[in-house]
């Protein structure tokens, strides 16, 4: 199948005509070529495909909150062509026959690659490290670990993990919470807020130790380290330490960090109860000033849906989580490029071409260029739209952009050179 894109604005501002032939991009220029499908771009910007470095896909454990075909039908309405599945299913994505068996239900859905993270411990427990090298082997050719969802605490495993993966290029993603300064129960950043309310607070400082600590062991084994959801200043502090040092760290933030505040927990709505918890706005400046800079190499959704019935609870017992793929370019049109700390180069370096290198995915990320893949995605930067939690394709509905108006929505998606998305919708 061939299809023309007229008109449409590069991620570099200039405008070209994008001829999409046998899954590669055929042709760039003013264009009289017959297509067998044409699109009309004008006043569209065409991006490389998005690359989510952080989704929670729930399958295999709990197809009542997401599937890998629905997520991935989530992904693509969201403008993505890869996503990294997380380890924390049920059973965890511990052991080579796991990985491929997410591997092999992405490849049945056909409408991202969905590429599974392993866990770096055996059951997420933190003690004995899971089959990483037998992960890194396997048909899915796992290369990002992390128990995400829990912090891996123990630096001697921690240790091990790092040098481990150094081996065959890998590296592991930490969900960066010390458990003796933050426990499980804790879900409020604790401040005057968290005492006014009775939440049990979650201390910037518990994110912020495990983050130096990690990137310490980076530098003492030579191997990578990625800091997941980033969400206070003071880590931006230490990951720009780092970066200047030599040290090999990347690090995401979520769109919830990037727009939300610690402040909308006052009405105790559980649909803001996310792990790490939302953070006052002076974190939420330097998180936008640290993605704009490169600091922060990548904007990650943390996509995690839940069933109702986890969610509407009293907020304590309330589960962690949000939507977040639908939703997550928009967020970043509004935050990021109306207020001008990022172009759409920007856009495409973090939300594309970073994802894509940092987890290893040679297919994605890739300039728009003669022969490369078209994973592309084509957005209407001036269109506003208002969330409706109802009309997501997610399973779940725990959505906190629910009746906001963001900016930007995703026109089409193609994987290959196939059409995942047409005109906003899945094709």
């Amino acid at each position: 199948m061939s299809i023309l894109i007229k008109g449409a604005t590069l991620p570099d501002g200039t405008t070209s005509d994008v001829l999409v032939q046998d899954g590669t991009v055929a042709e760039l220029g003013a264009l009289a070529a017959k297509a067998d499908q044409t699109i009309d771009a004008d006043g569209l910007r065409l991006l490389p495909g998005l690359v989510d470095l952080h989704t929670h896909l729930r399958e295999p454990g709990r197809e009542d909150a997401e599937t890998v075909l629905t997520g991935s039908r989530a992904a693509a309405v969201g403008g993505y062509t890869a996503v990294l599945a997380m380890a924390n299913t049920n059973p965890v994505t511990d052991t080579a026959e796991a990985a491929e068996r997410v591997y092999d239900l992405g490849r049945a859905a056909g409408l991202v690659d969905v590429q599974p993270v392993g866990a770096v411990t055996k059951g997420l427990a933190g003690e004995e490290l899971a089959e990483l090298g037998l992960m890194a082997r396997s048909r899915a050719r796992v290369r990002v670990f992390s128990d995400d969802g829990r912090c891996v605490h123990d630096a001697r495993v921690m240790r091990r993990a790092l040098e481990y993966v150094k081996a065959f290029g890998g590296v592991v993603s930490q969900h960066s919470q010390d458990p003796a300064l933050a426990g499980p129960t804790a879900c409020c950043h604790e401040g005057e807020l968290s005492g006014r309310l009775g939440l049990p607070g979650w201390p910037g400082v518990a994110e912020e130790v495990i983050v130096a600590r990690d990137v310490m062991l980076a530098r003492h084994t030579g191997s990578r380290v990625h800091v997941a959801h980033v969400s206070t200043a003071g880590s931006v502090e230490v990951v720009r330490w780092a970066k200047a040092q030599g040290i090999d760290v990347t690090a995401e933030v979520t769109p919830h960090h990037l727009l939300l505040t610690t402040d909308l927990l006052a009405g105790y709505d559980p649909t803001y109860k996310v792990n790490p918890p939302l953070r006052p706005d002076e974190d939420v400046q330097a998180l936008r000033e640290a993605l704009a800079d490169g600091t922060i190499d990548a904007v990650a959704t943390d996509h995690a849906p839940h069933a109702r019935h986890d969610k509407e609870h009293a907020f304590v017992d309330a589960a962690f989580g949000m939507l977040g793929l639908e939703t997550a370019l928009a967020v970043v049109t509004t935050v990021m490029v109306d207020s001008g700390l990022l172009d759409w180069a920007g856009v495409a370096r973090v939300m594309s071409t970073r994802p894509a290198q940092i987890a290893g995915l040679a297919g994605h990320g890739r300039p728009i260029a003669v022969g490369e893949p078209a994973n592309l995605t084509l957005v209407d930067p001036a269109a506003q739209v208002v969330v409706d939690r109802d009309a997501s394709v997610s399973l779940s509905r725990n959505n906190p952009w629910h009746d906001r108006k963001l900016t930007g929505r995703v026109v089409a998606t193609l994987l290959r050179g196939t059409p995942t998305v047409l005109e906003g919708e899945l094709a």
